[in-house]
């Protein structure tokens, strides 16, 4: 196992997999690990959904480019011009064709659910990466709203994607892009 400082490293986002799938063991022993992830109060809402077919993958791509759109278009949301660009090319998977998907959804009316889910999904990203897997949270592969597809998903009426993320193993890792040092406002040290 990779220590704590070579794990910050090598997790990237990735967006180009090598075509063979993640063993289901594998993928088990990451959500197990996820389930360590703190929660509000330890309520511990969220609930996960594998996909490991590439034709529903690439479906959920397609609805979600398609109602992100529509909403574009309606004004309900306001999408950078690069994204709009990408989602109207019909060879463009938002997914990335990668072998496999997670979602990480719950209880829309859970009040915490979107840090939650955050923090499971950072568990499943350094999980993924102590076993040289790539990751990426693909936000834009949330707006699942076909009553179809979510019952395929599993997804009851009242549940809502996090974070969905892709995983497979990565072609390259690519080395970090520069960060700046922290910006503290302030420390405030006891008097004395």
């Amino acid at each position: 196992m990779m220590n704590y400082a070579d794990l910050l490293l090598k997790r990237r986002a990735i967006r180009d997999f090598e075509d063979r799938p993640i063993p289901e063991n594998v993928v088990e022993a990451i959500l197990q690990e996820a389930t360590l992830a703190p929660s509000a109060s330890n309520n511990q809402p969220c609930r996960f959904v594998v996909v490991h077919c590439r034709k529903t993958i690439k479906a959920l791509s397609d609805e979600s480019k398609a109602n992100l759109l529509s909403d574009h278009a309606e004004k309900k949301i306001k999408l950078n011009p690069d994204y709009v660009g990408f989602l109207q090319n019909e060879n463009f998977n938002v997914f990335y064709n990668a072998p496999c998907l997670i979602f990480i959804a719950g209880s829309a009316s859970v009040n915490t659910l979107d840090v939650d889910g955050a923090l499971a999904a950072g568990y499943i990203m350094f999980a993924a990466a102590a076993r040289g897997l790539g990751t990426c949270w693909v936000a834009l592969g949330a707006n699942i709203r076909d009553p179809q597809l979510k019952g395929e998903l599993g997804l009851p009426e009242n549940c809502r994607i996090v974070a969905p993320l892709i995983l497979g193993y990565p072609k390259a890792i690519p080395a970090p892009s520069e960060r700046h040092a922290p910006d503290i406002l302030r420390i405030i040290v006891e008097a004395g």
